[in-house]
């Protein structure tokens, strides 16, 4: 029995249609959970060299591996524990461009929603990036 292994998969739908979908564009390409408060430390990561705390809530997260270009997607989740506040994670920036994001690295802020988002450490912060690899 021959076996080939690609990059490109076909699945079922729940309606029996066949679609092919390519598995490496599809696969996260980097991800960290770290400790945003105290000293920020990664918890653990994958493609992920170093994180820089530029300050309360300000973080820098370089690749092992860069991105082709700045075309990638980020996802952001984050949590204080014991608190009832609300906080937002964003890419930093500024209102025409995002000058802290490359394909080596990019720039997070995490602010408390209540309180005229004023900057905040928080105890957990994870992110994803989705895009193509360099």
């Amino acid at each position: 029995t021959n076996v080939k292994v690609g990059n490109t998969a076909t699945f079922v739908s729940d309606g029996g249609a066949k679609t092919a979908n390519n598995l490496v564009q599809g696969l996260v390409k980097s991800w960290v959970n770290f400790q945003g408060n105290s000293t920020a430390a990664i918890r653990d990561s994958f493609n992920n060299s170093s994180i820089l705390d530029n300050g309360s809530g300000d973080y820098r997260f370089t690749f092992t591996n860069a991105m082709n270009n700045v075309n990638y997607s980020t996802t952001c989740g984050q949590a204080a524990l014991g608190s009832d506040y609300r906080y937002i994670a964003m890419l930093k920036g500024s209102s025409s461009a995002l000058s802290n994001y490359t394909a080596a690295s990019f720039e997070v802020l995490v602010n408390q929603v209540q309180n005229g988002y004023s900057a905040d450490d928080l105890v957990y912060i994870g992110l994803k990036v989705s895009g193509d690899l360099a």
